[in-house]
């Protein structure tokens, strides 16, 4: 996940409100549409879970018009929820699910995706497709998935430059982990505050726009421009929709 523009900083203490208005919809976790005043990083698994989903199927999974639409889409793919499964909900929206007509979950639809749909992969995208954030996996747990780790033995049995045949077998390294070519940079652990931290962006970025670089530039004659142009991907121009004000409903 690598657009922060609806991103938020961490918030400990649970009794204060956060803001709902984050995340793009289409991989936005029940419980924000649901209204929940706190939440965790639970939230990222279900967008990573919705990017997942896009991958094999090549297309966006909960793709809706309104926030509404989109918890119908949810509803119609995982089921009904229990009421103790959407806990952190406001009453307006728990009432709102109570309302509608009882569903069953249509798992089988997972399995629909794409013929590259594994067991393994339909049951990572359902542990983190979940309505309870409690229940749903971690990035920690969701890392030593049985489907991960078959990703990291076909990397190095045929693409990685760690590993190498012999005439006995593959020889493996000792760490199956991606070893990244870079540093990585711990600057930001150092900002003392939100103000600081944005400070800091707006200097890079003005650095950087300021710099020698070459001007992306879109061909319009190009005939993948009107698939380009076309596509299901979210428009620069749509505004982010606002949360659903159910007490007003």
């Amino acid at each position: 996940i690598c657009d922060f523009g609806l991103a938020r900083t961490e918030e400990l203490d649970k009794t204060k409100c956060m803001t709902q208005e984050v995340v793009t919809q289409y991989y936005r976790a029940p419980e924000l549409l649901l209204g929940a005043h706190h939440y965790s990083y639970a939230i990222d698994v279900w967008s990573v879970g919705c990017i997942f989903a896009e991958l094999l199927g090549r297309r966006i999974l909960f793709q809706a018009s309104s926030p509404l639409k989109q918890l119908d889409l949810i509803i119609n793919l995982l089921g009904s929820p229990p009421l103790d499964e959407i806990a952190t909900a406001c009453d307006g929206a728990k009432s709102y699910i109570v309302s509608k007509t009882w569903r069953a979950a249509k798992i089988n639809m997972l399995y629909s995706l794409s013929k590259n749909v594994t067991h393994d992969a339909a049951q990572l995208l359902l542990r983190m497709l979940t309505w309870d954030p409690r229940k749903r996996i971690t990035i920690q747990q969701a890392l030593e998935n049985n489907y991960i780790h078959e990703g990291r033995i076909r990397y190095h049995s045929c693409m990685c430059r760690c590993c190498f045949s012999t005439p006995t077998g593959r020889q493996y390294t000792v760490n199956l982990e991606p070893v990244r070519g870079f540093r990585y940079d711990d600057s930001d652990e150092n900002f003392c505050s939100m103000r600081q931290a944005k400070e800091y962006m707006h200097k890079l970025l003005t650095e950087f726009s300021q710099a020698n670089t070459v001007p992306l530039r879109l061909n319009h004659d190009s005939p993948l421009y009107k698939t380009f142009a076309t596509s299901q991907v979210a428009q620069a121009h749509e505004l982010p929709p606002s949360p659903v004000a159910w007490d007003k409903l």
